[in-house]
């Protein structure tokens, strides 16, 4: 076996076709067909499914999969950590971040591009789950996200600053005088919310309903912009958060009101695979993020 061979499975099981795997790893589509078939030969076990394409990686091939990506990791900190004690950290730090947290992501990745200006950065917007399955799948170097909601196996987490909650109405509709307004009563409004599949939704379903209400939105996104946005139009109401606006203020023509019974928050932070030794790149983003005030 050779460390081009697990590459080679790890683009497949990624990309899904041979073409495009051999395109990621920079060699013709002959020569990563070969390498698979013979480190099928040498484990003595059918790794992937041909029909003839790709079909997907038999239930040996997932177990393979899973470890060739440990040692592909092991190898990729091997070299951090030798670049590192030769010039300092360089390479590429993969950050997943919740889309509610995208703005205020950059309080976390300036420091550390200033600490660390050989490392390239990829920032990706991904739900909570996302962020967790591709950690575990070593697909993801660090993640932001809800660290008091939902369960966080797996990982290690910093928290960076907590989350509050506003109505957004337009400022010349009937709430635009207001200062604040209660869960209870925004649950009776026609309300633009984040779809099911965002932790943000669930957080707001959750706190609705610890005040004995279940709003029907009427409107639903997976796009901060198109949520605050949307918060002009005649009749509509957003639940937006608060951090997000401080950054960039509401929409012309729409008011950010304050709710409130309960005054509701939720962590938000840094989370890094629970693995030992820590890679370079993961460890050095915990150690320059602080929390904001």
């Amino acid at each position: 076996m050779f460390i081009r061979q697990f590459e080679y499975l790890d683009a497949l099981a990624r990309e899904k076709h041979f073409r495009r795997a051999a395109e990621l790893c920079n060699v013709s589509q002959p020569t990563l067909s070969s390498a698979l078939a013979q480190l099928e030969d040498e484990l003595g076990v059918l790794l992937i499914e041909r029909d003839p394409r790709f079909q997907g990686l038999t239930p040996e091939g997932e177990i393979v999969l899973s470890r060739v990506r440990r040692v592909l990791v092991e190898i990729e900190m091997m070299r951090a950590e030798v670049a590192e004690a030769r010039e300092g950290l360089s390479g590429k730090l993969r950050f997943g971040v919740i889309p509610t947290a995208l703005p205020l992501a950059v309080h976390v990745t300036a420091p550390f591009c200033v600490a660390c200006p050989a490392v390239t950065l990829e920032v990706l917007s991904l739900t909570s789950a996302e962020i967790l399955e591709r950690l575990a799948n070593f697909e993801l170097d660090a993640g932001m996200t809800y660290l008091d909601n939902e369960p966080l196996p797996g990982v290690l987490a910093k928290p960076i600053y907590a989350e509050t909650y506003c109505l957004l109405t337009r400022a010349d509709g009937p709430l635009g005088g207001r200062e604040s307004i209660a869960w209870a009563e925004a649950a009776e409004l026609k309300l633009c919310l984040l779809t099911s599949d965002m932790q943000n939704r669930r957080i707001i379903d959750g706190i609705f309903r610890s005040v004995g209400t279940s709003p029907k939105p009427a409107m639903e996104t997976n796009s901060i912009f198109n949520l605050c946005t949307h918060a002009a139009l005649p009749g509509v109401n957003s639940i937006a958060s608060t951090q997000v606006l401080e950054l960039f203020g509401p929409p012309q023509g729409v008011k950010a009101i304050r709710l409130v019974e309960p005054d509701a928050r939720r962590m938000v932070g840094l989370v890094v695979a629970d693995r030992q030794p820590a890679p370079p790149l993961a460890r050095k983003l915990m150690q320059t993020a602080t929390p904001l005030r």
